[in-house]
């Protein structure tokens, strides 16, 4: 059973979850379309997206390669402000 603990995303983590939706955006992605590119459940993106869950390094590197995006890329969160 998963169980998700809300707030306790580390800052970092909840600005590699907002990137990861607005990359998603910007591609006309759905939820369920990144899902299915990147290997993932759709559930899976909507926790990760909604910073309920901190994605892991190989889950990352699954939604940068989804996106046609370097991993260090998607890292990049140095823009953000949460």
């Amino acid at each position: 059973m998963l169980y998700i603990m809300k707030n306790k995303v580390s800052t970092i983590s909840k600005k590699i979850c907002q990137k990861i939706r607005l990359e998603r955006v910007k591609r006309n992605l759905t939820q369920e379309k990144l899902a299915e590119l990147a290997g993932l459940s759709r559930p899976t993106i909507g926790n990760i997206e909604r910073a309920d869950v901190s994605p892991t390094i190989d889950t990352i590197n699954q939604l940068a390669e989804a996106f046609g995006i370097p991993f260090l890329e998607l890292l990049d969160v140095s823009k953000f402000e949460i």
